[in-house]
């Protein structure tokens, strides 16, 4: 049945594109390409969030005070003002004569209106914590406490080709880890045990590659880095492992990053 199906096939064809139909029937051995060989590197982008909420700009300042009328005037009185209006009726009732006065009570009593004096002293003498801090007119990137609103990624000075580069802290994955714990292990080397961070998850958010000068290369061709994203709690990094870090707004972290592949891999999970 067969045979007879590629016959019939064969008489349609023309005579010089009979061999094409048959070429792939025929038994061809295939070629076996070479397998290359990466090294897997663990990296950790960790991010110190913001402190305080972003500044308002004239537009939303001028939008939340519509808001802050609008809210006002759609609501209910407090028990405040409902103490502060009744005892302004008592007073009324008083200078008429149409209601006693308890001269005991009454001393002892704390109307409405002087729990208003005593907030609005109190509120004079209230003021709201600073935005920028010491750090911040010193410039001292690797402190935490400086640049409040925004959020700061850890880099460190690696030498890589001898030569001196800023990075997130990356290192090799050893035989037995789950990538995972490769990224835990890279925080504790490169930056000291003084760090209190979190994990986001088991599965990477980012992926880079890059292939080694041909001098250099041994077992591997190149390195595939697995990005890993952490969040600070407290602590910084230890200056007697990590001689040079940095933390740095995005506008920077984007300027320091000198490789530009490096540095577009990273854009792509930072928010």
């Amino acid at each position: 049945m067969y045979r007879k199906i590629v016959t019939n096939l064969v008489k349609f064809v023309p005579k010089r594109d009979a061999n094409v139909i048959m070429r792939p029937m025929s038994a061809k051995s295939v070629e076996s390409k070479s397998i290359e060989n990466w090294d897997l590197y663990a990296s950790v982008l960790v991010e110190r969030l913001p402190i305080v909420s972003k500044s308002f700009n004239a537009i939303e300042r001028e939008f939340q005070e519509q808001l802050w009328r609008v809210e006002f005037e759609n609501s209910l009185q407090s028990d405040h003002e409902l103490k502060h209006q009744q005892d302004l009726i008592q007073s009324e009732l008083i200078k008429k004569g149409k209601m006693e006065v308890d001269l005991d009570d009454s001393a002892s009593k704390q109307t409405a209106q002087d729990l208003k004096d005593a907030y609005s002293e109190e509120l004079k003498s209230f003021q709201f914590a600073l935005r920028s801090t010491a750090d911040d007119a010193t410039n001292k990137t690797n402190s935490t406490n400086r640049c409040l609103e925004d959020t700061l990624y850890l880099v460190v000075e690696e030498s890589l080709s001898k030569q001196a580069v800023k990075m997130l802290p990356q290192g090799p994955r050893l035989d037995g880890e789950t990538m995972r714990q490769a990224a835990e292990r890279v925080l504790r080397e490169k930056c000291g045990t003084q760090l209190e961070v979190t994990f986001y998850g088991n599965a990477p958010c980012g992926f880079y590659k890059y292939k080694y000068p041909k001098e250099v290369r041994k077992s591997s061709v190149g390195a595939k880095v697995f990005f890993y994203r952490a969040s600070l709690h407290g602590g910084n990094v230890d200056t007697a492992i990590a001689k040079k870090f940095e933390w740095l707004t995005r506008p920077a972290l984007e300027e320091q990053l000198q490789k530009s592949e490096y540095s577009e891999s990273i854009q792509k999970f930072l928010l």
